[in-house]
């Protein structure tokens, strides 16, 4: 190992020290700064004479729009073939994620307007990956570049998957003549990776309330993608079948509910990660049974809503069935003799 070290540092002293850090890309939702060397030598050196990292690592605000779209934008007023166009981003490109490819607003022309995106676009835009020098580089959820750290199922970045829990289920449509419609499964604040798939001749829709009491009816009525309460809904109609997809965490309470169209019976699929916002806590010791002479004392357990961080009924703990309510602990105290 003494070696290895003394081989490294070797190679290193042929080279400056690292120049200061550059100037974000971004200023918002992740961008790359760089830092410089130079080699010393006349031979070549080993190793390289950049090194990126991360920075800006906070979410722009929703007006800002999508950085890949900004780019394409920025061509709207340059013309093409003797032609103005407007440019919309075409992402997700396997070939070459990093190359800035834009398509002609109602038009099948799709063009390579640039080599590279800047640094700092993601490479996809269901992943932190970003484009750094035209090189799609691994961002793990910690956002440091190479990382390899992701986000359980409940959102948690390097999380164990304790937080939330597996819903699954199946609904079928009993058909009444009083009834028009009914509720299919109702789907809480913060929930993620939801899917439900409908088989059969009726329709979907939602019912939404906020945290605040807010409520609002939406329906379904064509395929496409939509922001219901800032969740975004991928929304998919067949002449027999409906899918519905949002990854979340969910902005709001969502009730979804199937509105009866047909004398054929329907059936739901649904499935999503429900986060346990309940949990059991373990109280402090009472009061001693005795002020001398040796008593005792005991904890208890008591159910905590850990998004309004309450105290609430112990039937909510028991709502979930990863939660083991802690055993009571029991402890002597005032053991010192009483006075005659």
């Amino acid at each position: 190992s003494s070696r290895t070290a003394r081989s490294e540092e070797d190679r290193d002293s042929l080279w400056d020290a690292w120049g200061s850090w550059s100037e974000c890309s971004r200023t918002c939702g992740g961008g790359a700064s760089y830092s410089l060397r130079r080699c010393l030598s006349s031979k070549t050196c080993e190793g390289r004479n950049i090194r990126y990292r991360t920075c800006s690592n906070v979410d722009c605000p929703p007006e800002a729009g999508d950085f890949r779209a900004q780019q394409c934008s920025a061509h709207n007023d340059v013309k093409y073939q003797g032609q103005f166009y407007e440019w919309l981003p075409v992402s997700n490109d396997p070939d070459n994620p990093c190359s800035l490819k834009c398509q002609a607003r109602g038009a099948a022309l799709v063009v390579e307007l640039a080599p590279k995106v800047l640094d700092g676009t993601r490479c996809y835009t269901e992943s932190l990956d970003m484009c750094i020098s035209g090189l799609c580089q691994i961002v793990g959820c910690d956002r440091q570049l190479g990382s390899a750290v992701k986000e359980d199922n409940c959102g948690v970045c390097n999380g164990d998957g304790s937080t939330c829990r597996l819903v699954r289920g199946q609904y079928k449509s009993q058909l009444s003549a009083n009834k028009l419609d009914d509720v299919v499964v109702a789907i809480p604040y913060g929930s993620r990776q939801v899917r439900l798939v409908l088989k059969g001749p009726d329709h979907l829709y939602l019912e939404t309330k906020t945290l605040q009491g807010v409520m609002s009816e939406n329906s379904l009525s064509s395929t496409g993608s939509f922001l219901i309460e800032n969740s975004s809904i991928d929304f998919q109609k067949f002449p027999d079948k409906e899918l519905l997809r949002i990854s979340g965490p969910l902005t709001a309470d969502f009730t979804v509910k199937i509105r009866y169209a047909g004398a054929a019976d329907s059936s739901v699929q649904f499935i999503f990660y429900q986060p346990i916002i309940h949990r059991w806590r373990e109280t402090d010791f009472f009061p001693c049974s005795a002020s001398c002479g040796g008593g005792y004392q005991l904890t208890s357990a008591e159910c905590f809503d850990l998004r309004s961080n309450q105290v609430v009924a112990d039937q909510y703990c028991h709502y979930y069935p990863e939660n083991i309510k802690p055993k009571p602990k029991l402890q002597e105290c005032n053991l010192d003799p009483c006075p005659a």
